[in-house]
């Protein structure tokens, strides 16, 4: 086929480390982060030498400019794997030098401009993110989003770009007309975990932002999801927590599901099902021994420590002693 590069280009340096006649249709995008706030004519320079040993097809600046090294017709060395690089256009994004290696405004408004050409001009007709490894690398259920940590021990693109691949996704498929992205692929009503990547997620007292706010998550914590409502990973999307407390936006911008496998292990001591305990869980556990909650199965479970099949007083101080780092 014919390959074009795009005409966002401001600066051009071809590099000298690339394979000429990539062997494989352009099918996909693989998105790198520099970890450095570079110009793209530094990206270039960094490229040049024919020692590096490693290329992209285009880098994004700290300023939003876009610079071309290796042209579309033409494999990069970029994803430490050949055949990921024969079919993918790989973008270099400036960023921070340390965790999680943030991006700025102005480079993420041009990755998302720079990804949309890519796609229209390459008939990328939807781009498909999954948070499942397996799903990128071999292409399952329409994925074509691949990430360099993939193929190699890196942390690229970075915790920063990698929870936000969904949200990329999303916004690039409404400019293609093609409706948002799934979120991991496929989602039912089992039970599944979300990390939390917010640092203040409301918890309100229904699926919408209508409902009042009855809590905050602050810590990053892990949490079970029980029931969801809108299309998970996207802005309108809610999933109602195991603990009981309300509910939650599953907004990919928010939120990371880390298991799409319905939760089986129980911890003991964690009552609120956020994979570990803490005096909450002791607060719970005092609220069922008075009879003011009635506990669920799986919190029976988990708190009825002493094994006398109720959650008594007893557990709630065993469980609080076990929050404090004491032995029950």
């Amino acid at each position: 086929m014919a390959y074009t590069n795009s005409p966002l280009v401001s600066y051009t340096k071809i590099s000298p480390n690339r394979t000429k006649n990539r062997n494989h249709a352009i099918d996909t995008v693989t998105i790198h982060c520099v970890v450095g706030q570079t110009s793209v004519q530094t990206l270039g320079d960094v490229f040049y030498p024919s020692s590096r040993q490693a290329s992209s097809n285009y880098g994004v600046g700290y300023d939003g400019k876009i610079g071309m090294y290796v042209e579309e017709k033409d494999r990069s060395w970029c994803s430490s794997s050949a055949s990921n690089d024969h079919r993918a256009v790989t973008i270099e994004v400036a960023s921070d030098t340390t965790h999680p290696y943030a991006v700025n405004a102005k480079a993420y408004a041009a990755l998302l401009d720079l990804v949309t050409d890519i796609c229209k001009r390459n008939g990328i007709k939807k781009l498909v993110w999954s948070t499942d490894k397996n799903k990128r690398i071999n292409h399952l259920n329409g994925c074509n989003i691949t990430v360099h940590r993939d193929y190699a021990n890196k942390s690229c693109p970075g915790d920063y770009l990698y929870n936000r691949l969904g949200e990329i996704a999303s916004e690039v498929n409404k400019r293609l007309g093609t409706g948002a992205a799934d979120f991991n692929n496929s989602i039912n009503s089992a039970e599944f975990l979300v990390k939390v990547i917010d640092n203040n997620l409301n918890i309100r007292n229904g699926a919408g932002t209508s409902y009042a706010v009855v809590g905050q998550i602050k810590d990053h914590g892990t949490y079970t999801i029980v029931e969801t409502k809108g299309m998970v990973g996207q802005a309108g999307s809610w999933g109602k927590l195991k603990s009981g407390k309300g509910w939650i936006s599953l907004n990919y911008y928010y939120v990371q599901r880390i298991t799409s496998q319905a939760t089986s292990s129980v911890i003991k001591g964690d009552l609120n099902g956020d994979g570990k305990v803490t005096a909450a869980d002791a607060r719970i556990a005092l609220q069922i021994a008075a009879g003011l909650q009635k506990p669920t199965a799986e919190q029976l479970k988990a708190g009825d420590i002493d094994g006398d099949g109720k959650i008594g007083a007893n557990d709630a101080r065993a469980i609080l002693r076990m929050a404090a780092g004491l032995k029950k």
